[in-house]
């Protein structure tokens, strides 16, 4: 059944299941998924049956479903897609059934944990002939996109270097902090500043120049590094370096520098408020705060977009094989302590600011439902 004929003539809007309810989830999609105009709630999946009620009655949602019962939503005809936010490990367990399927697949980033279960999500895609994303919001952020713009506008110059740090502290009891280094900051947070190296660059990263991690015993953490510092070659002879850390207070800014001028981000990887510019081109400063959107809303909408109209997302698996391909490359650097090249794609397609730029009103998030859930949904 196509989905225009499932919904009917008087409105098109995708049918989502949300698989996984864990704070991602609840605080910042699915209180915006309203006023997307495109997209609605039809099912709920959770390893937490007390939490899968609980939302369901706050958001009314009938079609309610244990991770085991994933097969029967499949099978049901009640949705269109799914939005995955299941702990990083869990992606492909859920996006290759579904994607066979037929049914359409937003999945939070890193898109699985390696390239080779990525690749398998890729091609059950392909054999779904379903529709892929990797949720990367800032795709679709203004203060983003106009860092981009003013790029390839050649305000900045030639690029020249790159440097993030990014943190939050973490409680050692979050499934964050006690399920290894797939689901700690390298694979949690550094998804972000590569991201963003490889869209200001418009280029793949070449090589793993230096990874370097450590753990601080009073963090609480045990057998988990709490702090990496990368540096990655560039094309060009162009630098890029970031820092991320579960042990650290709050920090989120980058800073990309030309020949011609710069640009400070400052929030950076954010959201709920507005991210912020402090320019500087050749001795003129300025700054700019932009306006806070629901960044959730706005690559769902925008999701939604390209199912209804069958078009290729931009964000597509291939974005984010080639996060994890870097990924790969720093573990591999961390465990020779040697330079390591990145395995090449050819990745070229790039966010096309003009058709992405999405500006949805930002919406207030009520109080997490957080039931006990071993799994971190």
């Amino acid at each position: 059944m196509s989905i225009a004929s499932a919904l009917g003539l008087g409105g098109r809007k995708v049918r989502y299941a949300i698989v996984g309810l864990g704070d991602i989830a609840q605080e910042a999609l699915m209180p915006g998924v309203s006023h997307t105009g495109n997209s609605t709630i039809t099912a709920l999946v959770s390893g937490d049956p007390e939490k899968l009620t609980k939302v369901g009655k706050r958001y009314g949602v009938k079609n309610l479903y244990s991770y085991e019962q994933f097969p029967a939503l499949l099978a049901s005809g009640e949705i269109d897609a799914i939005y995955l936010a299941t702990p990083n490990w869990r992606h492909a367990e859920f996006a290759v059934p579904a994607l066979e399927a037929g049914i359409h697949v937003l999945s939070e980033k890193p898109l699985d944990v390696s390239s080779a279960k990525a690749r398998g999500i890729m091609a059950a895609a392909a054999k779904g002939k379903a529709q892929l994303m990797t949720a990367y919001r800032l795709h679709f952020e203004p203060a983003t996109l106009d860092a981009i713009r003013r790029i390839r506008a050649g305000e900045l110059g030639d690029l020249i270097a790159f440097t993030a740090c990014f943190t939050q502290m973490v409680d050692p009891a979050n499934h964050r902090a006690t399920s290894g280094i797939e689901a700690g900051p390298l694979f949690d947070m550094a998804p972000y500043p590569i991201n963003a190296i490889r869209y200001l660059f418009g280029a793949e990263p070449l090589e793993v120049v230096s990874a370097v991690a450590t753990r601080h015993p009073e963090s609480g953490f045990g057998d988990l590094d709490d702090t990496f510092a990368v540096t990655l070659r560039m094309p060009g002879n162009r630098l890029a370096q970031f820092t991320v850390s579960y042990y650290a207070n709050n920090v989120d800014i980058l800073t990309i520098a030309g020949t011609k001028g710069s640009i400070q981000m400052d929030p950076a990887f954010g959201f709920g408020q507005g991210l912020a510019h402090r320019r500087r081109i050749g001795d003129k400063d300025s700054q700019e705060t932009f306006k806070a959107t629901d960044q959730f809303g706005g690559e769902l909408q925008y999701f939604s977009e390209c199912i209804l109209e069958d078009r290729s997302p931009e964000p597509d698996g291939e974005e984010g094989l080639a996060d994890l391909l870097v990924v790969e490359a720093i573990v591999e650097a961390l465990k020779t302590q040697l330079p390591v090249k990145v395995a090449h794609i050819g990745r070229t397609r790039r966010i096309d600011p003009d058709v992405q730029e999405r500006t949805l009103r930002a919406v207030s998030a009520p109080d997490p439902v957080n039931a006990a859930s071993p799994t971190g949904d």
